[in-house]
């Protein structure tokens, strides 16, 4: 008889102590799954800007006119300074100031050239998420954009020419932070209206060479 009051009394003696207890409901979120594995700013979202420079090998292109005035294209270099916000992993916007030197014969033309570059990276992982890394990126792009110049032994009827280019190369990622840039580009500027030479168009085959830093 005593054992059934003593299992009695620790039944209710539970019982309060549960009772004294408060419930609370809480409701979790779960994260949603990315669908197929899809992260399109896995790298933009940590590094979205980035600063770097260029070096430029430019076969400038020979040229004839309709008065069978001809002068021929010479070899140059010349630098750039780019900075640019990445939209996505896969595309990115850029500014980027070239300084363009142009030879052809015995003239000379000096400019300062603004592009704004619309570019496509072919970032693997973070379309498939195939790789953990990718090191190596292709990618493909143009620009649009004025040069301001100047010329020495010609004369030039118009200092501001609009410019058009397209590029091509591949980027190789050192890290997070730091990414070596080698690539192609093809530059197309509509006449700065030389004297002598009727409607010559400068455009060049440049070939470049440089890097990026990514913060």
């Amino acid at each position: 008889m005593k054992e059934k009051i003593i299992i009695g009394l620790l039944c209710f003696m539970s019982a309060a102590a549960n009772a004294a207890i408060p419930y609370r409901v809480e409701q979790v979120t779960m994260p949603t799954p990315v669908i197929g594995g899809n992260d399109d700013e896995a790298f933009a979202s940590e590094h979205r800007f980035y600063v770097g420079g260029m070096y430029n090998f430019s076969m400038w292109q020979s040229y004839t006119d309709e008065s069978n005035v001809h002068v021929d294209g010479k070899n140059t270099s010349s630098f750039d300074i780019v900075a640019g916000v990445r939209v996505y992993d896969t595309f990115r916007v850029e500014a980027n100031y070239a300084r363009t030197v142009a030879k052809f014969d015995d003239a000379k033309l000096d400019g300062n050239t603004i592009f704004i570059n619309g570019i496509f990276d072919a970032r693997i992982d973070s379309m498939y998420r195939l790789f953990r890394k990718q090191y190596l990126i292709p990618y493909v792009g143009a620009g649009v954009g004025l040069s301001l110049n100047k010329a020495t032994n010609i004369k030039i009827d118009e200092k501001t020419s609009p410019v058009i280019a397209a590029m091509a190369g591949l980027s190789i990622e050192l890290g997070e932070y730091f990414t070596i840039d080698a690539g192609y580009r093809y530059m197309y500027m509509f006449s700065p209206k030389f004297d002598g030479v009727k409607d010559l168009a400068p455009t060049a085959h440049q070939f470049r060479v440089g890097a990026r830093l990514n913060f």
